[in-house]
């Protein structure tokens, strides 16, 4: 039996809800992602079927991904002026040296937990 026919399960018999091989879901049925990208959210719905494949990159595990139905699928919510508020506020902190207390004009990184020039002060100096 060849890989892609292992998780063609369309009753559901085999997995418990119906099952497809790596891009070969029906029309109709998206993930989250591709939900998102069009603009919608599941809108609690159930799951109503799953795509199975087996990974190489992730030690040949099989890997799932949850299909949607479309058709029962809600708009994004939009954002509220107190989301975008707080979304700010938020990006402003990870922008702000903890040390020297300026905007460093990009993100910092955790694993300096500081702007460049505070934790390389000597490297600062010489250029």
């Amino acid at each position: 039996m060849s890989a892609r026919m292992r998780f063609y399960d369309p009753d559901g018999t085999r997995y418990g809800i119906p099952t497809f091989p790596f891009r070969l879901a029906p029309d109709g049925l998206a993930t989250r992602r591709q939900l998102r990208a069009e603009g919608l959210r599941p809108g609690g719905q159930d799951i109503a079927a799953q795509v199975l494949w087996s990974s190489r990159r992730y030690g040949r595990t099989v890997r799932a991904a949850y299909l949607y139905r479309t058709d029962l699928a809600k708009p994004v919510r939009p954002m509220t002026e107190a989301k975008w508020a707080a979304l700010a506020k938020a990006m402003t902190a990870r922008r702000t040296c903890p040390d020297c207390r300026t905007d460093a004009g990009y993100c910092i990184p955790v694993s300096l937990g500081r702007c460049v020039a505070c934790a390389y002060p000597e490297d600062q100096r010489a250029a």
